[in-house]
């Protein structure tokens, strides 16, 4: 253990931060260049043996970014995606991103080190940076924001170079340290633990922007809002945003047991797709399975879907535009079963409805999602916590589907439950509310 970490984990001052060297080297979860065609042919890509964890060179930092110890983070399907090297391998981003030069150029390394979502202390800060000092404790959002590009000053997702940090950058989260530009960082939320705070800021952010954002699907007070996987990490907090926001939530599951998780959270109408699917899985993608799904979503609630909330894809995706009613909306952030949709138009165009394409959030969304969360009105969705040195396993119980929520992973943080700085808070809010979706899963691992 280094100096640095050691003063970290003993909430050593400022002063006490600045002392300490950095270490050459750093713990982290990578994928490697090496390794990118080793799943050609293979069926089950197996996230377990393409995850490495282990010592990778600690990077420099530029004027406006920040160097983090990082005390817990989380697994997001972007992390799966790269260590299955698919779509395409992720260091194709990282060249892309290096050849503009200049401090861009660290990011080309013959490993990549993943991670989407963090908390912990800042050690460094570059020479540009205003509003962060060391001993800061934060979370960090996802979206990497060109400030130079016009558009990304109207909405920071819109910028051409915007990107998924730790998906499309290099020194993400899932690692004892990590960089990040200062325009990413939150305060951290005073009465969660590390691991609580670190599993929000993707998926509470992006499904922020999706429903209640102007730039989303505008939920208002009253709608009914079907939840495609209202279990895992974004339909847990679609589900929290649409009961906080005054609307009717309809979340779909996948098993029996899902469907009991999901209605002891709250949700108003729980429906488990095998019971609609009747023992054929491509039923939802047949109009047989979209009106079975609609029939039982108007005899639950007497009313068709104001909003989707997509984000399954090619599975889903041509039921979600039959099942919209007249006039409503779509909104999807992702194709985890697939990017090639098919969709019966007639029942987009003949009934007006929207489909909504939404990415992430900007700093201002994640500002309003980090506000909800402090004051104790969105829950973390942390079912599960593993140490750095699984993080292969927690991340192949989100590739097979295996969990509830968010998946959390301690880093520096010695064991769950530390990083409290204001329990008075933590006991108003409520700690079985705080602990509800570890408590339906049954305590984690």
């Amino acid at each position: 253990m280094t100096t640095l970490t050691e003063t970290v984990q003993a909430a050593g001052t400022r002063d006490d931060l600045e002392r300490c060297p950095l270490p050459d080297t750093y713990r982290a979860a990578h994928i490697r260049a090496q390794d990118t065609e080793m799943f050609t042919g293979v069926q089950d890509k197996d996230v377990r043996k393409s995850l490495h964890v282990g010592s990778v060179p600690m990077p420099e930092i530029a004027p406006d970014e920040v160097l983090i110890a990082v005390m817990a983070s989380a697994i997001n399907y972007n992390t799966v995606w790269s260590a299955m090297f698919e779509p395409l391998p992720t260091f194709g981003f990282l060249k892309h991103l290096a050849a503009q030069g200049g401090w861009h150029a660290r990011h080309d390394q013959p490993h990549h080190v993943l991670g989407s979502d963090a908390s912990g202390v800042v050690v460094r800060v570059g020479s540009a940076v205003q509003h962060w000092k060391p001993g800061d404790h934060v979370v960090v959002a996802t979206a990497h924001i060109n400030d130079q590009e016009p558009a990304s000053h109207a909405d920071g997702m819109m910028g051409e170079d915007q990107r998924a940090w730790g998906f499309e950058t290099n020194f993400g989260g899932l690692a004892d340290y990590a960089v990040a530009r200062a325009s990413q960082l939150l305060p951290k939320p005073a009465h969660l633990s590390w691991e609580e705070a670190a599993c929000n800021p993707l998926c509470a952010g992006t499904a922020y922007r999706m429903l209640v954002s102007d730039r989303g699907a505008r939920m208002k007070q009253g709608d009914t809002v079907l939840i495609w996987g209202a279990s895992g990490g974004l339909g847990s907090y679609a589900l929290q945003f649409v009961r906080n926001g005054g609307g009717t939530a309809i979340g779909v599951v996948s098993s029996p047991e899902k469907a009991a998780t999901v209605r002891e959270l709250g949700c108003d109408v729980v429906i488990d797709r095998t019971e609609i699917e009747q023992g054929d899985p491509g039923s939802l993608q047949r109009p047989d399975g979209w009106k079975r799904l609609g029939k039982a979503i108007r005899k639950a609630v007497g009313e068709d879907p104001h909003i989707v909330f997509e984000h399954v894809g090619k599975a889903t995706f041509a039921a979600s535009v039959f099942l919209a009613r007249r006039g409503g909306t779509v909104v999807t952030c992702g194709s985890s079963t697939g990017y090639q949709h098919q969709f019966d138009n007639r029942y987009l165009w003949m009934k007006l409805k929207r489909i909504i394409g939404s990415h992430g959030a900007n700093l201002q969304e994640q500002w309003e999602t980090n506000r909800l969360i402090s004051n104790g009105r969105i829950v973390p969705a942390l079912s599960a916590v593993y140490g750095l040195d699984d993080a292969a396993e927690a991340a192949r119980s989100v590739q097979t589907n295996q969990h509830i929520g968010k998946v959390g992973v301690l880093c520096l943080a010695p064991g769950p439950g530390l990083g409290i700085t204001d329990p008075a808070a933590r006991e108003r809010i409520g700690t079985d509310r705080i602990e509800l979706f570890r408590n339906a899963a049954g305590g984690g691992r």
